[in-house]
């Protein structure tokens, strides 16, 4: 059954699903939470005490949680940091869909060349290009349909002292190549669609009765949802295959999830509170 890739105990760690947990739950109430409830739904997805435990210490060792002292308990608060940290990725998360906008035919083009004496830059300008939607057709080039990623683009360099190493340019495709070929090499769109099909497969397994189940469902499905913005390029429609799968999964997480947040949220209160 393809839903045992989805195996949260074995393939993710305690602290990534700690972060889904923090920017479900706790981000959104604003209030602390005691270390049982956090322990006891990790516990629910797999996750030793012992993990779950170090995952919240080392979180707060990065400075995105605070503890909160009560007699021999301790409830976890999230800092200013991780209240940022959460919600820039809150909206991209929840706010993510395939594109479906026409095109202008427009390409917005990188040429960035990363010094040697800069090489651990590389693996960071990767992830935060490829979060903006830009895939690399040959080393050095970064390519995106959306010009208006040039100021995401823009911030990356900034915030990489890369600033100066870079170019940038928008036009059509002239008459060597076609799109469809510069998509193949920039992007694994047949890569991309075999996630989107194991997270489908993965919401169609959660069939959750009451409000614990829904809690952890709800944490499943949004923790298999994560990546997907950082994996999905948003095409516009003209350069993805017919019918694209993304569609119809950002229809069912959007759906799924406005069904299960009330009961969700209910049953988080009641163990971030008792």
């Amino acid at each position: 059954m393809r839903y045992r890739r989805y195996s949260l105990a074995r393939s993710q760690s305690a602290r990534s699903l700690l972060l889904t947990l923090l920017g479900e739950y706790v981000l959104p109430s604003g209030g602390p939470a005691w270390t049982t409830a956090f322990v006891g739904v990790l516990g629910g997805l797999g996750v030793e005490a012992t993990a779950a435990r170090q995952a919240l210490a080392r979180t707060a060792s990065a400075g995105w949680l605070a503890a909160e002292r009560d007699g021999r308990r301790t409830r976890w608060r999230l800092t200013e940091a991780g209240s940022q940290l959460l919600s820039d990725g809150a909206r991209r998360i929840y706010a993510f869909a395939p594109s479906a906008a026409a095109w202008d035919g427009r390409w917005l083009v990188l040429l960035i060349s990363v010094p040697e004496r800069r090489r651990e830059a590389r693996h960071a300008l990767r992830t935060r290009l490829a979060w903006a939607g830009f895939g690399s057709p040959a080393p050095g080039v970064w390519i995106s349909a959306n010009t208006a990623a040039e100021a995401d683009a823009k911030q990356v360099l900034t915030d990489l002292d890369l600033d100066g190493e870079a170019a940038s340019f928008v036009g059509p495709s002239a008459g060597i190549g076609s799109a469809p070929e510069m998509v193949a090499r920039a992007w694994d769109l047949a890569a991309v669609a075999r996630r989107y099909e194991d997270f489908l497969a993965l919401a169609e397994s959660l069939t959750p009765a009451d409000g614990w189940a829904t809690l952890l469902a709800q944490a499943r499905l949004v923790h298999a949802w994560r990546r997907m913005p950082l994996l999905d390029p948003q095409l516009p429609a003209e350069l993805l295959p017919p019918d694209w799968i993304g569609r119809r999964a950002a229809d069912t997480f959007r759906d799924r999830h406005n069904a299960w947040t009330p009961l969700a949220q209910t049953a988080w209160a009641a163990l971030a509170t008792a």
